[in-house]
């Protein structure tokens, strides 16, 4: 978004009285990353390439374990409420100023992006989903809704000392298995992965990272990037652990889990249908010693074939990986080798006709997600695959770089609502569930008449 508006390069909050409104107001960072509000302009919302103003009624309070960015090489865009115009904010008070934004905890999708003006030589952001912001009396509000009321990885709910002391017991139950080692080293323990926490702590859906490669390059891969520039947010696992490995730990935590799930496919790897074969004969063993709990597999969905022997194994749970049911903006996201939508929909249609549960894993993209022929295509795509929920996942990426991946850079058409967007899908498609998590096999829905 570049000179749409007029530029106030200096405002002097002494000179302009505060504007009483129920409308939240600007939030903005100051060089050092300190947040505050601007008492004479209003805060705005973008979708797709537009700055749009968020309904007053869609904001609410930032939802705990929030982090606030402040956003280097972009100005602040609001309202300035006596003229009506869309102000471009380089400085306030005497100080540059940049845009700030909300980076929303899980089970939590945000229904308008923060807006800004970016710098002409502005590095790309880091991964991150970048949601409007705003404040008043409230405090810090946020345009977003909880889609998932699943706690299991809520902060609340995360004790560290407990969590050192269990992997600790974690480790000695598992002498000799590198994954283990690695679920509790790296992930739990380093980087604070709430999915190895829980398995940690014994509980709910256990994460197993399996495969190093993938047969996509995601412009928002978030474990492997071709250049620096967009540093990773989750480096990719560098290890096979065998088929021995895997059953070892995932069975006992079907066993003894509360609500258990076992789930491949993570934001730490590639694809793990690169490994399904070895993933095949790692679910027969699970399955020969407990049949409780779900079997889960997150993936591009790119091999139905090898999908059809992990379900003969005892797959029972397939989420697929979609920014876009259009195909052409589906490949120009996932730049996929060797593959395209046809196979990802085939692939739903094995799982579901198996009596499995299929979930789209759904990248959600104000002005991309909420457009009629978006809506169209996926209304289509849930009929074919019979997918039954739909997992609501904010897209990490900065909006401009995915704007201009997919061609649409140059598209200013916002979107007509990701509220109205899941209204509709509720009215049309009743028998759909919105979630953020893996379902445990207690929760899913009934069967479909939809299935194919």
């Amino acid at each position: 978004m570049h000179g749409f508006f007029p530029r106030m390069t200096q405002m002097n909050a002494a000179n302009r009285p505060s504007v009483a409104t129920d409308t939240p107001l600007l939030v903005v960072a100051d060089a050092d990353g300190r947040l505050f509000e601007v008492p004479e302009l209003h805060a705005l919302g973008r979708s797709g390439g537009s700055v749009v103003d968020v309904p007053g009624n869609l904001y609410s309070k930032l939802p705990d374990g929030s982090l606030l960015f402040h956003l280097p090489g972009r100005h602040p865009v609001g309202r300035d409420p006596e003229s009506g115009e869309i102000v471009v904010l380089e400085s306030y008070a005497g100080q540059k100023v940049f845009a700030a934004c909300a980076f929303l905890p899980p089970a939590h999708t945000a229904l308008y992006l923060a807006p800004w003006e970016r710098e002409e030589h502005a590095k790309p952001l880091p991964l991150y989903a970048y949601c409007a912001l705003g404040f008043d009396q409230r405090g810090f509000l946020v345009p977003a809704v909880r889609v998932d009321a699943d706690i299991r990885q809520d902060l609340t709910h995360f004790d560290q000392d407990e969590i050192k002391r269990c992997a600790y017991r974690k480790k000695e139950r598992y002498p000799e298995n590198p994954l283990v080692e690695h679920l509790v080293d790296h992930c739990a323990l380093e980087y604070c992965c709430p999915a190895a926490q829980n398995f940690v702590l014994g509980r709910w859906e256990a994460p197993i990272p399996t495969s190093p490669h993938c047969n996509a390059e995601c412009i928002g891969c978030i474990s492997s990037q071709p250049n620096e520039e967009v540093p990773v947010t989750q480096p990719r696992l560098d290890f096979v652990p065998s088929a021995e490995q895997i059953a070892d730990m995932a069975a006992d935590h079907l066993r003894e889990a509360p609500r258990p799930v076992v789930s491949f496919g993570q934001g730490c790897e590639g694809e793990p249908l690169l490994r399904g074969e070895h993933l095949a004969e790692a679910i027969r063993l699970i399955r020969s010693r407990t049949e409780r709990g779900t079997i889960h597999l997150n993936s591009n969905a790119s091999r139905p074939a090898v999908i059809e022997k992990m379900v003969a194994a005892g797959l029972n749970s397939l989420r697929i990986s979609l920014n876009s049911a259009q195909p052409e903006l589906y490949a120009r996201y996932y730049r996929p080798r060797g593959y395209d939508l046809e196979q990802v929909v085939e692939s739903g249609r094995i799982v579901s006709r198996s009596g499995g549960l299929v979930s789209l894993n759904y990248f959600i993209f104000p002005g991309v997600t909420d457009t009629e022929e978006e809506y169209g295509a996926l209304r289509s795509l849930l009929d074919r695959t019979g997918a039954q929920v739909i997992q609501m996942r904010n897209l990490n990426i900065d909006p401009d770089s995915y704007l201009e991946g997919l061609g649409l850079e140059r598209s200013t058409q916002p979107g007509f609502g990701i509220d109205l967007w899941m209204e509709r899908i509720r009215r049309d498609r009743p028998e759909i569930r919105f979630a953020y998590f893996n379902p445990p096999r207690e929760d899913w829905p009934a069967p479909s008449a939809n299935r194919r």
